[in-house]
């Protein structure tokens, strides 16, 4: 994972008596709407957003635990949005996981390239998402831990 070290780079907090949030960025509104209702029953907060703008703006603000990432966006290539989220101190903490329908054959180099987590392509088991959503936020916590000296 890339150090993102900074005088303004905060831990993203986490407290245990409160829901954990996952940003989804996500065009298609019956999978967002899918996504939403399934990790609200697992116990998770969402916010939902259908651009990479939004996703962002809306990353820098909430400071969700875990991005969900279409790259496939009206605004935006989900690879220039994961990027952008990496290069930016106040969101390089966030681990991204690209869930993508994509089949080229470089996909995972390029997603790798971008800094992403993890890639899970669709269509999924949400088993393995919910999985993947866990262990990014286990790691997050460790490397936080690591990093503040915790």
């Amino acid at each position: 994972m890339q150090s993102c070290f900074s005088e303004q780079l905060q831990p993203v907090e986490l407290q245990p008596d409160r829901p954990l949030t996952v940003l989804i960025v996500e065009d298609d509104a019956t999978l967002c709407n899918a996504l939403t209702l399934s990790l609200g029953h697992q116990g998770f907060d969402t916010i939902a957003v259908q651009s990479g703008r939004q996703a962002i703006e809306v990353a820098r603000k909430s400071r969700p635990a875990v991005i969900l990432l279409d790259l496939h966006l009206p605004d935006a290539d989900g690879l220039d949005v994961c990027q952008q989220l990496v290069d930016d101190a106040q969101t390089c903490v966030i681990p991204v996981i690209v869930v993508s329908g994509s089949d080229k054959s470089d996909i995972l180099r390029r997603c790798r390239a971008a800094g992403c987590h993890y890639y899970l392509r669709k269509p999924y088991d949400p088993n393995a998402l919910l999985a993947l959503i866990r262990l990014a936020i286990d790691e997050a916590r460790k490397a936080d831990d690591a990093e503040f000296g915790e």
